[in-house]
């Protein structure tokens, strides 16, 4: 095997990083754009909900279709339309410009991703192969731990276009460090897709897809409006905000590996217990959210179980995805989109017409809505729960 540059897999981990904090980064920095555009919070939500439901959409049949092409030019391709989008949102005057170039990124978000993580793999040997993969996988929770809050940082402490700018700097190093050190990586042999697609006759993955598009749209019907409720209920300023972002993020990576470790030790009562805490935290979140100083230690357990939503919910889907795992994790971005899409979207329309403190109870609807259809799944179907590809 050709000598492989280490820090390829960094570089691999950095795209990631950018396309994260290009579709999440929006979040820390609604405040700012309904000011620049004029416009009301549940509108600049669509450009949350816009992103993810074209992810959602598009997810699974442009990553079989991509899986023809040359891996390079996939990678690069990618990560230079995020570079433009981000320019885009810096400097645009037009909302629907905007709303056009969230468009564009989302089309090859779950292009990158399946294709990054197929590469990683092939590039080191087989026995180093996971590990090179999850290394690119922690690109989505530095991108939440940094990308998010610092997008967030940035616009507060110099402006809304140095937040983008941000994003798009990140994105054109990862094109630079692709171009240089990617060996060229046409597919030889192309995959049938018949088996892959076989799965979706299950009956039981239906019911995983749907829990897995309800967890996310409670995770999201109110994470999406983070800095907007901190903002409008608890009455932080942009600096405390920002912290805030950085607090929920970092936090992140403690709770994937805790939620891990419950994982490796049941699955079954894991997800149970999973839209049960969504439930607690937002209830404490409803009723304490206009207090700082408990809303700071809200925050932090909050991200430490959001973050476990990822896993938990990656883990579900997959319980009956083993014939096809690479399908089952487009499947999974895809339907999770999904979930992120509706959720803002039903959170936007709640805030429009019963006030941002409210939006509480879509959260805890669809946490309920989860939590019923997965004690469903466990009275009709056995849980499959063994040797479950975690990531």
């Amino acid at each position: 095997m050709k000598k492989i540059n280490p820090l390829l897999i960094i570089i691999l981990a950095l795209g990631v990083f950018g396309i994260i904090t290009t579709e999440m980064g929006i979040i820390g920095v609604l405040p700012q754009i309904t000011e620049k555009f004029n416009i009301s919070t549940s509108q600049a939500g669509l450009l949350v909900s816009i992103f993810s439901l074209v992810v959602a959409i598009s997810g699974p049949f442009l990553t079989l279709l991509a899986s023809g092409i040359n891996r390079k030019v996939i990678l690069l391709t990618s990560v230079f339309i995020f570079a433009i989008s981000n320019i885009v949102y810096a400097y645009t005057t037009m909302f629907d410009v905007m709303l056009v170039f969230r468009i564009i990124p989302a089309i090859f978000h779950p292009v990158f991703f399946s294709v990054a993580l197929v590469t990683a793999a092939k590039l080191v040997s087989p026995e180093k192969s996971s590990k090179a993969v999850t290394k690119v996988f922690s690109g989505i929770t530095v991108g939440f731990a940094f990308g998010v809050p610092l997008t967030s940082y940035l616009a507060e402490k110099i402006s809304l276009e140095a937040g983008f700018l941000f994003g798009a700097v990140v994105s054109i190093i990862a094109f630079i460090g692709i171009l240089s050190w990617l060996p060229s990586m046409p597919v030889k042999d192309k995959l049938s897709y018949g088996k892959q697609l076989g799965i979706l006759r299950k009956p039981q993955l239906w019911l995983n897809i749907v829990t897995v598009i309800f967890i996310f749209a409670a995770m999201f019907s109110v994470y999406s409006y983070f800095a907007e409720y901190l903002s409008q209920v608890t009455h932080m300023n942009g600096s405390w905000i920002s912290i805030m972002l950085m607090a929920f993020g970092t936090i992140m990576i403690f709770g994937n590996f805790l939620f891990g470790g419950f994982l490796h030790k049941s699955i079954t009562k894991t997800v149970i217990m999973f839209p049960l805490l969504f439930v607690v935290i937002y209830l404490f979140t409803y009723y304490l959210g206009s207090y700082s100083i408990p809303m700071v230690v809200i925050v932090f357990i909050w991200g430490a179980v959001h973050s476990g939503g990822l896993i938990v919910s990656q883990a579900w889907l997959t319980t009956e995805a083993r014939e096809a795992p690479e399908f089952g994790n487009s499947l999974f971005v895809s339907f999770s989109n999904l979930g992120i899409a509706i959720g803002t979207t039903i959170s936007g329309w709640f805030i429009s017409h019963f006030g941002i403190h409210n939006l509480i109870w879509v959260g805890i609807a669809f946490s309920l809505l989860a939590f019923i259809l997965i004690m469903v799944k466990i009275q009709i179907y056995k849980p499959n729960t063994s040797e479950v590809n975690i990531r």
